[in-house]
């Protein structure tokens, strides 16, 4: 039983037997003096009980960042990100580079299974550049009139393609470790787009007389 708990229940019997002493006061068996001092420790154990209250809601707090920073390891740094003042906006030759990054790096292992190439134009490419885009890869459609599957050139509505058929593909190939969809990553991690940027930058070399152990483990 907290500590809290038993404050209310103490107060609860004190603010019964204060009524209790009034309602006799007002029927002349009581003295006045035993139900102002009744009423008087009532305000107090009151006054206590939010005190009690207020300790209990820090000590939740604490604890829910404790477990929080259990969960998600050592916090990382807040960089100043130029995006996010309320009439800020984003970088497009960022998001440019951060694409052509993802290609030529991260698509060999990771997917972006809920982007489309229309969703790249206006921010990052030109329309005509996304269709040119979108056409180098190849889509299998279908059926056709005759039931079969065939293949076209990738459209804007096309989503990016995806690295491994499926997950067992995807685990084979990466020592047991299934490599995560980057769709919504900065969502699915705490502190987002902070932990993402610490991961890519945060690798240094081990300290003298340090040795790594090697791991599959993914973001």
């Amino acid at each position: 039983m907290g500590l809290g708990h038993k404050i209310r229940t103490g107060y609860a019997k004190l603010s019964f037997l204060s009524r209790l002493a009034c309602q006799s006061h007002d029927a002349k068996t009581l003295p006045a003096l035993p139900c102002q001092i009744m009423k008087q420790d009532g305000d107090r154990l009151g006054s206590l009980a939010l005190f009690g209250a207020g300790v209990s809601g820090l000590l939740g707090c604490a604890t829910v960042a404790y477990s929080d920073e259990a969960e998600h390891g050592l916090a990382v740094p807040n960089y100043p990100w130029p995006h996010q003042g309320i009439l800020s906006s984003y970088d497009h030759a960022s998001i440019r580079r951060g694409h052509q990054v993802y290609q030529q790096v991260c698509a060999s292992c990771h997917s972006m299974s809920l982007i489309s190439f229309r969703d790249l134009v206006g921010v990052a490419y030109t329309e005509e550049e996304t269709k040119v885009m979108a056409a180098e890869i190849e889509v299998v459609d279908g059926p056709n009139d005759e039931g079969e599957m065939f293949t076209r050139p990738g459209k804007l509505s096309d989503r990016f393609p995806q690295p491994y058929a499926n997950e067992q593909a995807a685990r084979f190939a990466n020592g047991g470790a299934y490599p995560p969809d980057l769709s919504l990553i900065t969502k699915a991690r705490h502190n987002g787009q902070n932990y993402v940027f610490g991961l890519l930058t945060g690798y240094r070399d081990p300290p003298a007389g340090i040795s790594v152990i090697s791991s599959s483990t993914c973001i």
